[in-house]
């Protein structure tokens, strides 16, 4: 019998064991003030004992809300968003929230539908995650519940966003060659039409010209794969650049480089160093040299978004856009030279 009060202690037995009422209890397991620390003591005592645990339901019905996240992504398969994902789960379900999750595929008319439905189903917000960091247009705010976006930043500084910081990125991949003792550096870009290779390239120029130094030959854009890789590095190579590094913007780009300064005989790191961009592991750590890269902190940035979205839906909201640091992972393809 003892064990069954137990597992099965009620709000009213809290209180009752602490000679309190079932008002002073509730606040005293909220942490509300007004209320003395002796006696929240004792309310918390009482409930230990007894084995209390919170009815999320009636939490949620007493608050006047659900306890349920939308969450709409635009490509589950894609290797950014599914950290995010696993990233906002993390920091929802730490709060006992669920998350309702939708695929949109990138399509705007399929994702206002997502949204719609979701909120059918009562959800108290809605994570909006992109699969690439280009700005995309607010859904705007006459939803009834709190937005927020994350990877692709809105367009409308009034919401609130989530995305990592390319430019300093850029700046960082510099820093670190330079700090390994390559002056002269070259950079591979990407599709020139995503901001994530505008924005890199605008944070290299910047570390570059901190130091007095120009980029190693032309910069050329192209696909984010090893194809375009190989073949810009060709270019430099046929064009007679002197260049000791590389930078680029992805590491399907730096996998392609490698493969090209290899065929000419040259060595990774000693005579270029090479770093990469996303720190995909498949590539990263299968890379001879294993290849050292930039993390987006992609995981990071879904957990930054589920907390800033209950910020709003407990009366909290953030505006504009936070960009989150990259973080730099070294390995051997960016050695200091001795």
């Amino acid at each position: 019998m003892v064990e069954d009060r137990r597992q099965n202690a009620r709000l009213e037995d809290v209180a009752a064991a602490a000679g309190v009422s079932l008002a002073t209890a509730s606040k005293a397991l909220h942490n509300k003030p007004r209320i003395s620390e002796e006696t929240r003591q004792r309310v918390l005592e009482a409930a230990r004992q007894l084995n209390y645990v919170p009815n999320k339901l009636a939490q949620s019905l007493a608050r006047g809300t659900s306890g349920l996240i939308g969450l709409v992504t635009s490509d589950l398969q894609g290797r950014f968003s599914t950290p995010i994902l696993i990233g906002a789960e993390n920091e929802l379900r730490a709060q006992s929230i669920s998350v309702l999750l939708a695929n949109a595929r990138g399509d705007a008319a399929m994702e206002r539908t997502h949204v719609e439905k979701l909120l059918d189903l009562k959800v108290d917000g809605l994570l909006i995650v992109q699969r690439e960091t280009n700005p995309r247009p607010s859904l705007g705010n006459d939803w009834g519940v709190p937005l927020v976006y994350a990877y692709g930043p809105s367009t409308d500084p009034n919401d609130c966003s989530v995305t990592c910081d390319n430019v300093e990125a850029g700046r960082t991949a510099v820093n670190h060659l330079i700090s390994c003792g390559r002056h002269r550096i070259a950079i591979i870009g990407g599709d020139e039409t995503y901001t994530a290779a505008t924005d890199r390239t605008k944070g290299a120029l910047e570390a570059l010209a901190e130091f007095g130094l120009e980029p190693a030959g032309p910069i050329r854009y192209g696909r984010w794969d090893e194809n375009w890789g190989r073949a810009a590095t060709r270019l430099l190579l046929d064009q007679g650049v002197d260049f000791d590094a590389v930078v680029c913007q992805s590491d399907q780009l730096a996998r392609g480089c490698i493969d090209a300064l290899k065929q000419q005989g040259m060595k990774i790191p000693d005579d270029v160093a090479v770093i990469g961009h996303d720190n995909w592991d498949v590539l990263t750590k299968s890379s001879r040299p294993a290849l050292t890269s930039i993390d987006n902190e992609t995981e990071l940035i879904g957990r930054r978004a589920a907390h800033y979205l209950m910020d709003a839906i407990n009366g909290r909201p953030h505006h504009g856009v936070d960009y989150v640091p990259c973080r730099l992972v070294q390995r051997e393809s960016t050695l200091p030279l001795d």
